[in-house]
């Protein structure tokens, strides 16, 4: 059963998003934001290394596989591992808006059972974009983009500065990333969540 909260009902004056103009073009690659990171990252052993292609619009298509390592209950996805698979996805989103901003709500379904050694096919899209606020919804299907639903999830993620990785992270790690001579890998460290 669904039941978005009032809180990720974009509200009357919310907008159509726009994809920047400098997106990266339907079909293309993503790649990591941050290596370290436990979604994306390449550098994290255990960590999902989730794939994220832009698609039309201000879309996306991602996947991953579940591995043994991602495990809940003996032979199924961990549902924290899934809520952060849909997350990730999401959060990637705010690459195509060329927008810095972190995950201020997630609300997830778990329709059925995601077994270890599945690929898990997302699909997210933003919906409305209102001030800061960015509207976005996902779906998460088993084996195929049209395989058996089996999570699902609506977010609202909220614009910040640069600033607020700055202030809130750990000093030797946002002083790597500023110091990376890759200016697209050093703003790419700082696209999403907190």
């Amino acid at each position: 059963m669904r039941g978005t909260s009032a809180a990720l009902k974009p509200p009357a004056d919310a907008v159509k998003p726009v994809r920047h103009p400098d997106a990266p073009a339907p079909g293309e690659l993503l790649g990591a934001h941050y290596g370290e990171c436990f979604g994306c990252g390449g550098e994290q052993p255990h960590g999902l290394h989730l794939e994220a292609r832009a698609g039309d619009g201000v879309s996306i298509t991602a996947e991953f596989t579940v591995q043994a390592a991602h495990q809940g209950a003996p032979g199924l996805a961990h549902g924290g591992v899934l809520a952060t698979a849909l997350d990730e996805t999401l959060g990637s989103l705010n690459w195509l808006l060329r927008t810095i901003a972190v995950t201020g709500r997630l609300e997830t379904d778990f329709v059925r059972p995601v077994p270890v050694g599945t690929v898990l096919h997302l699909e997210a899209e933003v919906t409305a974009v209102a001030g800061r606020k960015i509207y976005s919804s996902a779906t998460g299907r088993i084996g195929s983009p049209e395989g058996p639903l089996a999570v699902r999830a609506d977010a609202l993620f909220i614009e910040v500065k640069v600033d607020h990785f700055i202030d809130n992270g750990r000093p030797e790690e946002i002083r790597a990333a500023m110091d990376d001579p890759d200016q697209v890998r050093r703003a790419r460290a700082f696209e999403v969540n907190p």
